[in-house]
């Protein structure tokens, strides 16, 4: 019998270095130092503390609930949005090709860049968007001012910014589709809005799978367009987890902020690991 050779196995051998250094060891370490009270030059094992203390207080774990919040209505906009464009997009209404381009232009525009030219045109009093709300009698609210308001402002702008890529995403998955199962709907009379629910999103699962799981990290992960906008505020009422760890790493409160990125790391593992498996099964079964 042929011995089987390992020689293949050889080439794998750089790739998984890399991920050995570059996240298996960076990982372990945030476990340790999560688990400590330290600086640049020694570290005091403490133990749970930083994450006693960190959901003992009610603007970390406030940080928390923003995430997870903010993550889940962006993703659903995102994937209704993303859907209803493509369609839209795909079906031959003039102008298509400019108008994709101008819905995919705001993914490659700079996230601080977007940031701050919101930022400038939510200004309650001279932003541009009050502005022309005030020619047609609208007193426009303090988008980024009002802490009932900060944070579905800063999301509603991450939704404008990312839909384009679920869009993309979308067209790709509704050009897989055969236009045989169309016909055969039709000639079975069956209305536009029945061919849309009956034939066009179960086919185009793998495509909302794959809407699902970045919009949802990428919600989970914020930091950049929160920080440009609102810096966590007014008071902590838009912080989301990842502005709450680079506040606590800034006033020095390292441990501390390397157990807000383990609870990050584990919050995000347990949010898609499960929907990943479900999603992957549905695609399966359908």
């Amino acid at each position: 019998m042929k011995r089987k050779s390992h020689y293949p196995y050889w080439f794998m051998l750089p790739a998984i270095s890399v991920f050995f250094v570059l996240f298996i060891v960076p990982t372990l370490a945030s476990l340790y130092f999560s688990l400590t009270i330290w600086d640049p030059f020694e570290a005091r094992f403490s133990g749970f503390e930083n994450y006693v203390q960190f959901f003992s207080e009610p603007f970390l774990v406030r940080g928390v609930v923003n995430t997870v919040g903010f993550a889940i209505v962006t993703c659903v906009l995102k994937t209704i949005l993303g859907l209803l464009l493509a369609v839209l997009l795909t079906s031959g209404v003039w102008g298509q090709g400019l108008l994709r381009s101008i819905v995919f232009f705001p993914v490659l525009v700079s996230t601080i860049g977007v940031g701050l030219l919101f930022q400038e045109m939510m200004h309650p009093t001279q932003g541009a968007i009050n502005v022309a709300l005030s020619w047609i009698g609208i007193n426009g609210p303090g988008w980024l001012t009002n802490p009932s308001l900060a944070l579905f402002s800063v999301a509603l702008v991450d939704v404008w910014r990312g839909v384009g890529l679920a869009t993309l995403i979308y067209i790709a998955g509704l050009a897989t589709i055969s236009p045989d199962y169309y016909e055969a709907a039709r000639i079975d009379g069956a209305t536009r809005l029945q061919q849309f629910w009956r034939v066009t999103v179960p086919l185009v699962w793998p495509a909302t799978t794959t809407v699902v799981m970045l919009s949802l990290i990428s919600g989970l992960r914020l930091f950049d367009l929160v920080w440009a906008m609102t810096r966590g505020g007014p008071g902590f009422s838009s912080d989301v987890l990842a502005s709450v760890i680079y506040k606590q790493y800034q006033s020095g409160f390292w441990g501390l902020s390397t157990a807000g990125n383990v609870i990050l790391f584990i919050m995000i593992a347990v949010i898609i690991a499960p929907l990943t498996y479900w999603f992957n099964k549905r695609e399966v079964e359908s």
